[in-house]
């Protein structure tokens, strides 16, 4: 039977990292990143990365693992991880699983859905669709059909927006659907999970707060390294939030002021996505971070109690 893993999820800004690292060091445990672009190497302020004394203070896996051209998927991400845990398991250490993104976590512990085939005319013909009128049009036909991805998926992610539709389109039944058949039926890993939550208001609070000082730090400097050194502004990696509004300021499209307002509703927006996500899984234990003055012993006299 495969070792249990111990997962520590949770919203951006929530202080994930700075939990885990001190749990590692009480479980001698290793920690593998569950966060979709951490996994990009140079991309480092705009996504929060560990830093380099954090990534000493405790082992870090799949993180740095990719370039920003390099086509990566989830099915990909599900291989890393494995490869990770087996790898962290055969030295006698605990896996921790820390991140955001609840599809990532799913892979590992559940599995991929892996639905129809691609069907290539009809997925050309969706992103001439998204490329004439604009992928908001898209995401609007995927909210007519299937509002639960829809909810779940950004209207700039235009890869997962076709996906969507184009599994609605082959099998007449919206993704979602497929998914909550697929769910928890073949668990691939014994797990427990617990996710960090705390008021709404000082959650977007710290939200603001982490962007202020990502700016402070050089973020729009490193925006501006990653398109001289050329990667492709329509990337799957600079379309992620951080980026995109930074791309479009350098661009003259906003002003800095407006720019840095749009970050910081995306980034919002982003976290309430991650605590609808978790919040439909009943397997995961919900911590009040705010409530909790020692979390880091509550954490550790939970994990005993289900050892």
């Amino acid at each position: 039977m495969k070792s249990r893993l111990l997962c520590l999820l949770g919203p951006t800004a929530v202080g994930k990292t700075e939990i885990a690292i001190q749990l590692t060091q009480r479980l001698n445990a290793e920690i593998v990143s569950v966060d979709s672009r951490q996994i990009y190497r140079q991309m480092d302020i705009g996504t929060a990365k560990p830093t380099s004394d954090e990534q000493q203070a405790a082992r870090h896996h799949l993180i740095d693992c990719i370039d920003i051209s390099q086509p990566f998927s989830v099915a990909d991400y599900q291989s890393l991880v494995d490869t990770a845990i087996a790898d962290i398991q055969n030295r006698g250490k605990q896996v921790l699983l820390v991140g955001g993104a609840g599809l990532y976590f799913r892979a590992v512990v559940d599995g991929l859905f892996e639905g129809p085939d691609a069907d290539t005319a009809l997925r050309e013909r969706l992103e001439q669709e998204a490329a004439q009128h604009g992928v908001n049009v898209l995401h609007e036909r995927l909210r007519a059909c299937d509002p639960a991805s829809a909810e779940r998926i950004h209207p700039n992610n235009v890869v997962r927006v076709i996906r969507a539709l184009e599994v609605y389109e082959l099998t007449g039944t919206p993704m979602s659907e497929h998914q909550q058949q697929w769910h928890r039926e073949n668990q691939r890993y014994p797990f427990t999970a617990f996710c960090l939550t705390m008021p709404r208001a000082l959650l977007y609070q710290r939200i603001e707060q982490r962007v202020d000082v990502m700016l402070a730090n050089g973020l729009i400097a490193e925006v501006e390294s990653l398109l001289a050194a050329g990667y492709a502004r329509d990337s799957a990696a600079l379309r992620s939030f951080g980026y995109k509004e930074l791309i479009a300021y350098l661009d003259g499209e906003w002003t800095y002021l407006e720019a840095v307002e749009q970050l910081k509703r995306n980034t919002r927006r982003f976290a309430k996505r991650q605590l609808t996500w978790f919040r439909k899984d009943t397997r995961i234990d919900w911590v009040d971070r705010n409530a909790t003055p020692d979390i880091v012993a509550y954490l550790l006299g939970k994990i005993e109690g289900m050892s």
